[in-house]
């Protein structure tokens, strides 16, 4: 089985674990001061706050801008869970607007119309690794006086006209899963320029206990979100070899692109003039009609394959049931439902793999024939 993802561990990353575990410092040690400073550098900010996943920042960004009960927060239908229920963690509203069908981002031109008295916000999920359109995003923000967060979770070093994801808005997070471009095992970061921001979330994420305060003090609610030192010293190595990892990413899906361009009934990814894409993963759109068909076959023949970002959150069980969302409520973020595939996507795949991925697609494709 060729399989979707795997994460790229080299020898870096055991002897920084090593170390870590060797000194006896399993949390909150140097490990994760040196990766908050070094991702920050990294990115461009002035603060990072290391977390335990994405999902945990995400719902400290939401609360460090006192997003709460009765407020909405505008985002996208298209993305993983976890950028809608961080709002409703707080008990505060996400508020959905479709995608455009070329990127998979929120199409900024359908803001305007989501916008209420009780509008807080602008959640915006950068799709796939490339960024949504952020000068446009940012033009509303500002005209309505709205926060923005930025779910980069996907995207590390994605560029809009030259600015890297995550420095456009008041706050944004990363992810470090290991599908993702690196890796931590599990664990994210929080990134701002804001140092109330930071404070903040620096605080809520060990149990609301400030900096300057002993250990068993705390002065407001806080949560267990931190990430440990073993988890930090992987991030270190990994980071240290970012440009490479990206590097080969985009290396990748060159191939892929050369080996598919032209293929019948499959439409290959874009990237929007003026973004350049860091490739969370390789998606392909068919049609409707024969994606699960074709999925199951990829998988048989040894190529593992999945649908992506399949139902929509908006028509998830917990969504329809609270919500009462009901299908064609956003037809473009629905349409990329149904049609999109992700192949396999990792920089250790091989030219031959590469070769074996694209000849198993077309083989499928043929074997399927018609649509109907």
């Amino acid at each position: 089985m060729i399989t979707l993802a795997k994460p790229y561990i080299t020898e870096d990353e055991i002897e920084l674990v090593t170390e870590v575990l060797r000194s006896g410092i399993l949390s909150l040690g140097p490990k994760l001061k040196e990766f908050e400073n070094k991702f920050a550098q990294e990115i461009g900010t002035k603060f990072a706050i290391g977390v335990n996943s994405g999902t945990s920042g995400l719902h400290l960004c939401i609360r460090a801008l006192g997003i709460k009960e009765g407020d909405e927060v505008i985002t996208t239908p298209f993305s993983f869970v976890a950028s809608s229920n961080c709002i409703l963690y707080e008990k505060a509203k996400p508020v959905f607007v479709d995608v455009e069908e070329d990127t998979f981002n929120i199409n900024p031109e359908l803001i305007e119309a989501a916008i209420t008295p009780r509008t807080k916000a602008i959640l915006v999920a950068h799709i796939f690794g490339q960024s949504c359109n952020m000068n446009r995003i940012m033009d509303i923000a500002r005209k309505y006086n709205l926060k923005v967060i930025e779910d980069a979770c996907e995207s590390i070093n994605a560029t809009h006209f030259g600015k890297k994801v995550g420095t456009f808005g008041d706050v944004a997070v990363f992810a470090f899963y290991p599908n993702k471009q690196m890796t931590t095992g599990e664990g994210g970061m929080i990134i701002t320029d804001n140092e109330q921001i930071y404070n903040y979330c620096k605080s809520a994420a060990n149990q609301g206990r400030s900096n300057d305060m002993q250990w068993l003090t705390h002065d407001k609610l806080g949560y267990n979100y931190r990430i440990d030192e073993l988890s930090a010293a992987v991030g270190l190595a990994q980071l240290s070899k970012i440009d490479f990892l990206l590097t080969r990413r985009q290396s990748l899906a060159r191939k892929y692109i050369d080996k598919l361009i032209g293929v019948e009934r499959i439409i290959l990814p874009t990237i929007r003039e003026g973004n350049t894409s860091t490739w969370f993963v390789f998606p392909i759109r068919v049609n409707h009609n024969i994606r699960d068909k074709l999925i199951q076959k990829l998988n048989e023949n040894g190529i593992q394959s999945k649908a992506y970002f399949y139902p929509c959150i908006h028509l998830q069980p917990f969504y329809r049931k609270e919500f009462g969302y009901i299908d064609n409520s956003f037809p473009v973020a629905e349409k990329l439902s149904k049609e999109t595939v992700i192949l396999p996507f990792h920089i250790s795949l091989t030219d031959m793999q590469v070769e074996l991925v694209t000849n198993t697609v077309k083989k499928c494709l043929n074997e399927l024939g018609g649509f109907e």
